[in-house]
């Protein structure tokens, strides 16, 4: 279920006051009581996060200019923050975590405090948070002028502690093969795939990869509030990181001050993380069909048809001739999925790929190659691709106890890809190697209201591909007097980032000034993409 998928790397993929320390240590230490009553382990890691986080208060941050090749110029400030590998033992061995913050826009009397970001995947880099603010995004103006933004990497990801599973470069390697079997030979082959990236994830990374968590995560996340001179943690995360936001909400609820969800994973512990694929398979179907119309509908710019089946049919043509012998030698129906697949994800994404698409009817097969192999050139950038697909692996299985035996994996894949062929079988691939994960598969945590909980916004769009609408819904019960924010009609994967005045006014109301609704709120859809 991974918002940042390897693909085509072109196709895309504050400041610290100075506050009394032994004040953070006491807010720091007095902190996670919520999993006290979870068990022993879990008692010992809430003792571990305070214990590292009041270290993180005293140490603050040394913030400086960030290194060059990192890519974030002036003012962007990049920095460093120590947390423990294993909670369960806080002065054992310790990683880095990359941070880096932009300060707020408007005057001291302004600031808020910091809004700490992350984007999702699990496997997604927060980094580029404060360049909504040097890129002078409108969206976000108002809110950069009260708050620092700040981003970050979380354990495993980019300059945090890298884990890797496979060479870089043999894993955008094309083209692969075709995610739907044609055989039991076929499945056989994938099933063997798959038992080899688990295997690889623990000869190259098995260190890291039993304390690759989601509470893990969370726990990070309230060591950078301390190292920020935080008392309370003001977030927004998309996708994932509504999960995260919501383990975090439930291990440490008295250090939230306001929390913005967007695009939301259903937390249920049955949903994570078998269950919220397989549903995965079923919404991406739907916005698939979507996006199909929107092309039918726009006949004149693509020339594909002017029905959805047709507009199928081309798609359906195209992947049998990836299959029968790859595109420029490279994309193969596996590409295909890979770039495709942005559509039904991201409304931004319906233009270029549809105009791709058109070309490649009208005889222009370069573009499509272009946009859907993989550039062996970038190798920067195909580090950034595996190591995002090995921190989503690590999180995934080790979050939660996955099923071991194959003919549930067959069966259950098998009845979906009747209905919902367009992701499913790929899906199955991507999430198999927790069938065979080598380290130890924790119980989700039971996400709740704790004492102190403050009123958390819940924004998502009924059409959504990546996370089901349910999800926002199930959050929304176990988070009690949250709001929940619908776009109705609309599907496309953050919503906060999209023009749309009834989200954005009411995003900026509670940031700025704590207000919510008295109620849910229903808005229209944003604009739809024109041609």
């Amino acid at each position: 279920m991974r918002d940042i998928r390897p693909k085509k790397r072109t196709a895309t993929l504050g400041s610290a006051g100075v506050i009394a320390a032994a004040t953070l240590i006491a807010g720091a230490v007095t902190a996670p009581t919520a999993s006290a009553s979870a068990g022993h382990g879990q008692d010992r890691e809430a003792r571990g996060a305070a214990i590292a986080a009041a270290r993180a208060a005293q140490a603050g941050i040394d913030w400086q200019d960030c290194p060059a090749d990192w890519g974030f110029a002036k003012p962007i400030q990049c920095g460093w923050v120590s947390v423990p590998l294993d909670y369960a033992h806080p002065f054992g061995k310790q990683i880095k975590l990359a941070v880096d913050r932009i300060g707020n826009t408007g005057t001291k009397q302004e600031r808020q405090g910091a809004l700490v970001y992350n984007p999702g995947g699990p496997g997604g880099s927060g980094m580029r948070f404060p360049t909504r603010v040097t890129n002078k995004n409108p969206i976000w103006a108002n809110v950069a002028k009260a708050y620092d933004f700040v981003g970050f990497d979380p354990r495993g990801v980019g300059h945090s502690a890298p884990i890797s599973c496979v060479d870089p470069q043999e894993f955008v390697k094309a083209p692969k093969m075709d995610p739907v079997p044609d055989s039991e030979a076929d499945k056989l082959a994938q099933r063997k795939l798959a038992r080899e990236y688990a295997d690889g994830c623990y000869e190259r990374s098995g260190e890291m990869l039993p304390y690759m968590t989601t509470p893990n995560t969370a726990r990070d996340l309230d060591v950078i509030r301390a190292a920020l001179g935080e008392k309370k943690l003001n977030y927004l995360g998309v996708s994932y990181g509504t999960y995260l936001g919501a383990v975090y909400g439930t291990l440490f609820p008295g250090h939230l001050r306001r929390m913005v969800v967007d695009s939301v994973v259903n937390p249920a512990r049955q949903n994570i993380w078998y269950q919220a694929n397989l549903e995965q398979d079923v919404a991406f179907e739907g916005r698939w069909k979507d996006w199909e119309d929107w092309v039918a509908k726009n006949d004149a710019a693509f020339h594909l048809g002017t029905t959805r089946d047709a507009v199928q049919a081309k798609w359906l043509q195209l992947r049998a001739t990836a299959k029968k012998s790859p595109i420029g030698g490279v994309v193969g129906p596996a590409e295909l999925i890979s770039f495709f697949q942005s559509a039904p994800y991201y409304d931004s994404s319906w233009v270029p790929v549809a105009t791709v698409f058109s070309k490649y009817v009208a005889g222009d097969t370069q573009a499509l190659v272009d946009a859907a192999a993989p550039d062996m050139s970038d190798t920067a950038g195909n580090i950034s691709a595996e190591n995002g697909n090995a921190v989503y692996t690590a999180v995934e299985c080790a979050d939660a106890k996955w099923p071991t035996s194959w003919r549930k994996w067959d069966r259950d894949n098998t009845r979906l890809n009747k209905d919902y062929p367009f992701m499913t079988w790929a899906n199955a691939w991507m999430n198999l190697p927790c069938a065979t994960w080598h380290t130890k598969q924790q119980t989700p945590l039971d996400v709740k209201t704790g004492k102190g909980l403050p009123q958390v916004m819940i924004v998502q769009s009924t059409n959504d591909a990546a996370t089901p609408y349910a999800g926002a819904v199930e959050l929304h019960r176990r988070f009690q007097g949250s709001r929940l924010i619908t776009e109705q009609g609309a599907g496309s994967h953050g919503v906060t980032g999209l023009v749309n005045p009834c989200i954005n006014s009411r995003v900026d109301a509670y940031l700025l000034e704590g207000k919510l609704d008295a109620a849910d709120v229903t808005c229209g859809p944003h604009a739809t993409p024109k041609p």
